[in-house]
């Protein structure tokens, strides 16, 4: 039987009460007289009625949308889910197992996956449906993928639809907006050019921009270089129009990053692959700076899938997804020990942030600001590390800190997002709130209201994580906050809420927060809402 394409279920329920799912029998049994049910491991139980139709209950594990560890559990814990059900496509999958196959089979990324290829990327993860679902739903969680975004650039901006829809605004002297001029546009527009192509996901960085499509592919417009420095040489010509990145061509992209010396992209099979700065093997291969042929990244990662991928201004997280759980390795420039090693030494390979094992901790979400970086793990703490200055970190003070460390600060706080910038941070809780720390340059931090303005230090800096009252004065739920991250330019915010709306603060000079500022203003304090539609 395969459950993806079987009909509506013919079976009828009445008044079946409510209770435990019990423990199956393992041999055969030609009655139901036994009205005792059991579910005590291995002793032997009493007859459990859907034995006879487990179809019912693999319909039922698929549309509950379990947990993989739910998945897990329920091996662990009965035999019924364990032994094979003898159902296509492989009949020695237990229902845990072909449950988890359905739920992967939902996933956008995975239903163009060739069989073989979906082997491929079981093996890789493990061996188990049920890895790979994980796999696919952390995925999906960290990178808002298949969902709406916005992305606060460097001087410009784009945000992406749920529809796939790319909006692009701000400043344009090498072409980064895409609409086929170098002029600057504050009004967010549609890029025309990519009308019939969905848009999944956007990577922008000084001057230059890429999109990802849902099937995978990678255009770049801006600065034709994925690896110079923001001020440094220049590429032979500036690309005005989204072009399709012909290296790429034969590697399913589902996510890039954009660093201040190299771009890094992540294959759906979570491979992680990078462009330029690879002299002296700052990023595990030696090439040139405007080489932009993709290469591997080696070492560690090679045999590990990654779910995310966060760049700095010169070094690289990746998280990553092993049978034994999550966890978050780092590459590149160790000033102020943003690489998270105890140490401020470069790593020319991934390396694994042993940390967050001490501190029984399993990473969610990773962020890669300018000088600092931070984690959201799955039970709500969040970690930051690196350089502190202006308070980035959330401890209350302007230390380096050489490996993560939980922001007690937040102890109360379940937080579910976080989003890093140069000297800032983000946190997003499960409840919606926002929080922000550390430099109050460009009034980026959202909490610059008229009577802060008025004593007149708006500007101010922030030690410990503050809610951003402003932003919880909306009543709109917040799911996704984007910030610049960039020691060049003047830094500007993006709060994205649920149903869809963007609402924008900070820096404003090149038209990057999309909405118009009076004569002489070159920022707002205040979150204004940018008129576009992103659900």
């Amino acid at each position: 039987m395969d459950t993806s394409t079987s009909g509506t279920s013919s079976v009828q329920y009445h008044n079946i009460a409510e209770q435990p799912i019990a423990t199956i029998v393992t041999s055969p049994v030609s009655t139901f007289q036994r009205q005792v049910r059991h579910c005590f491991g291995n002793e032997t139980p009493g007859e459990f009625p859907l034995s006879a139709n487990p179809s019912i209950v693999l319909h039922v594990l698929t549309g509950c949308n379990l947990d993989p560890q739910d998945l897990s559990t329920l091996e662990a814990t009965c035999s019924f889910f364990r032994q094979p059900a003898n159902f296509a496509p492989d009949n020695e999958l237990s229902l845990a197992e072909l449950a988890a196959l359905d739920m992967c089979r939902k996933r956008a990324i995975f239903k163009p996956m060739t069989l073989e290829q979906r082997q491929d990327l079981k093996e890789r993860c493990g061996g188990s449906w049920k890895l790979v679902l994980r796999f696919l739903l952390a995925g999906e969680a960290c990178s808002r993928r298949e969902k709406s975004q916005a992305v606060a650039g460097p001087g410009h901006s784009v945000a992406v639809s749920s529809k796939g829809v790319v909006y692009s605004f701000g400043s344009n002297s090498s072409g980064q907006l895409g609409n086929g001029t170098i002029e600057e546009e504050w009004r967010p527009h549609p890029i025309r050019s990519l009308q019939g192509i969905r848009i999944i996901q956007a990577a922008v960085g000084a001057g230059r921009t890429m999109l990802i499509s849902d099937t995978g592919k990678v255009y770049a417009f801006g600065k034709d270089s994925f690896g110079e420095a923001e001020y440094g040489v220049q590429g032979n010509k500036v690309v005005t129009t989204p072009q399709l990145v012909e290296s790429l061509k034969d590697i399913f992209v589902v996510q890039a990053a954009i660093g201040n010396f190299f771009t890094a992209v992540l294959s759906r099979e979570g491979r992680v692959y990078t462009f330029s700065w690879g002299n002296e093997t700052k990023l595990g291969h030696q090439t040139e700076q405007a080489d932009l042929e993709p290469r591997p990244l080696l070492g560690a990662l090679e045999n590990i899938p990654v779910v995310q991928i966060a760049a700095g201004y010169c070094y690289l997280l990746a998280l990553a997804c092993q049978p034994g759980g999550m966890s978050v390795y780092s590459v590149g420039c160790g000033l102020g020990g943003k690489l998270g090693h105890g140490t401020r030494t470069d790593e020319k390979v991934p390396r694994l942030i042993e940390r967050f094992q001490t501190l029984s901790i399993q990473p969610a979400v990773v962020a890669a600001g300018a000088w600092h970086a931070a984690v959201v793990g799955k039970d709500g703490r969040v970690c930051t590390w690196g350089w502190g200055r202006y308070g980035c970190l959330g401890h209350g003070n302007e230390d380096c800190e050489s490996a993560p460390k939980v922001v007690e600060a937040l102890s109360n706080v379940k937080a579910v997002y976080v989003a890093t910038g140069d000297y800032t941070t983000f946190v997003v809780s499960d409840d919606g709130n926002v929080y922000s720390f550390g430099c109050g340059e460009s009034s980026s931090l959202g909490h610059n209201t008229d009577a802060v303005e008025a004593q007149g230090n708006r500007h101010s800096n922030v030690l410990f994580p503050e809610v951003v009252t402003s932003l919880k004065q909306l009543n709109e739920r917040v799911v996704q906050i984007s910030l610049t991250n960039s020691i060049y330019w003047n830094a500007h915010t993006f709060a994205l809420t649920e149903s869809g709306k963007l609402y924008a603060f900070g820096a404003g000079d090149k038209g990057q927060l999309g909405v118009e500022l009076s004569a002489n203003q070159t920022e707002r304090a205040i979150p204004e809402r940018v008129d576009i539609d992103l659900s």
